[in-house]
């Protein structure tokens, strides 16, 4: 028997003969089913079907429900209506992130919190820790009974609306439905995603994902719809510069660092972390992270060191990357980049150490890609 967890869509995956599964948080998850390259393609440019099944829920209810994730995340919860949805961190009181997450209000006093698959253990034991002090709320963690799939690119929305009457147009950015039959599977269909395309992600009981993950497949088949593994799912949140716990966010690099203001309501009252993050905004940031290009031939991967002004042999780093590849997109190799804030400003020269080389490059605009108007 596997050391590692799996969805409940594991089993399916041997229909691919291609696919090649890694550990990741704790499960065996498929990098690929097709090629990295295919399936970021198709997402692009036609549609891809995620098995996200290893996401953590949780579910938030009681008469301080609202009150008690105000004090709890960044973002400002009493925004919320019925049916919406917000990106939203947790973080500890220096400022550091326990976890970023989407908060679902499905009523006003029940809530939905969509967490990391690595930090489900974590956050659970801080989301319990500071519910001691909203008695009236109670907490249950429901990971193991919800699967997710994410039906992600600009034919998403076609290929959804031929296999439900629920009308899929009506349902904006951020939007969702329960209770909806997809496939003849009841299913909370929502507007969201992490690709930088248009798309849904659906959650639904784990007993009835695999009947759904194939009616999909089968419904995109003549539409370019390809499954698609975590490889191509890396890529594509990369160019859109969406952010990975780990990398572009962690304990040691708070959201303002990491170019979140907008999910930072600071005005909005007391939470955790607010008077940290408060006095580093006021302070100024000492470090951001940026979008970097690299000018000479190579790959910025992530750990590799930033150093700016000269290749010089004694010049101290200056940051570090956090995430990079060679766009498939794009055709060029980019990164993100946690750099001192000196050395911030678009255009600034840096340099990225590769196997004991350092090869030039420049800091450029982010997100490096836009999903086009259609």
């Amino acid at each position: 028997m596997s050391q590692w967890k799996r969805t409940p869509i594991f089993p399916l995956y041997a229909d691919f003969a291609a696919v090649k599964c890694i550990p990741f948080g704790g499960w065996e998850m498929p990098v690929q089913f097709v090629s990295i390259q295919k399936e970021h393609e198709a997402v692009r440019s036609h549609a891809g079907l995620f098995d996200v099944s290893h996401m953590g829920e949780v579910m938030v209810t009681g008469p301080k429900a609202e009150a008690y994730l105000q004090h709890m995340t960044t973002n400002d919860v009493e925004r919320l209506e019925d049916g919406a949805a917000q990106y939203s961190l947790l973080c500890y009181p220096d400022g550091g992130v326990v976890d970023d997450l989407l908060v679902y209000r499905l009523a006003k006093d029940e809530f939905m919190l969509v967490i990391n698959a690595s930090n489900i253990e974590k956050d659970w034991a801080w989301l319990n820790e500071h519910a001691a002090a909203f008695p009236e709320v109670s907490l249950k963690e429901v990971s193991e009974s919800t699967a997710l799939l994410a039906l992600q690119g600009p034919k998403a929305a076609d290929i959804l609306s031929r296999v439900t009457s629920y009308p899929i147009d009506s349902l904006k950015s951020f939007q969702f439905a329960r209770d909806v039959s997809v496939c003849e599977v009841p299913a909370l269909v929502s507007r969201t995603g992490y690709t930088g395309e248009d798309g849904f992600e659906l959650y639904t009981a784990s007993q009835d994902a695999p009947a759904l993950w194939q009616a999909l497949l089968a419904a995109g088949s003549g539409d370019g719809l390809l499954p698609a593994g975590l490889g191509a799912r890396d890529t594509l949140r990369f160019e859109a510069r969406l952010p990975l716990y780990g990398q572009e966010l962690s304990a040691a690099i708070s959201p303002l660092e990491a170019g979140l203001q907008p999910f930072v309501k600071l005005d909005k009252g007391e939470f955790i972390g607010r008077s940290a993050l408060l006095e580093q905004k006021q302070a100024g940031l000492k470090r951001k992270l940026v979008g970097i290009e690299l000018l000479d031939r190579g790959i910025p991967r992530c750990g590799y060191s930033v150093y700016a002004g000269s290749a010089a042999p004694d010049a101290s780093p200056v940051g570090a990357v956090t995430t990079g590849t060679l766009s498939p997109t794009l055709g060029r190799a980019i990164g993100l980049a946690l750099v001192d804030a000196e050395h911030a400003g678009l255009g600034q020269a840096l340099w990225v150490e590769i196997r004991g080389k350092r090869l030039q490059a420049r800091v450029v605009p982010t997100p490096f890609y836009k999903r086009p108007k259609r």
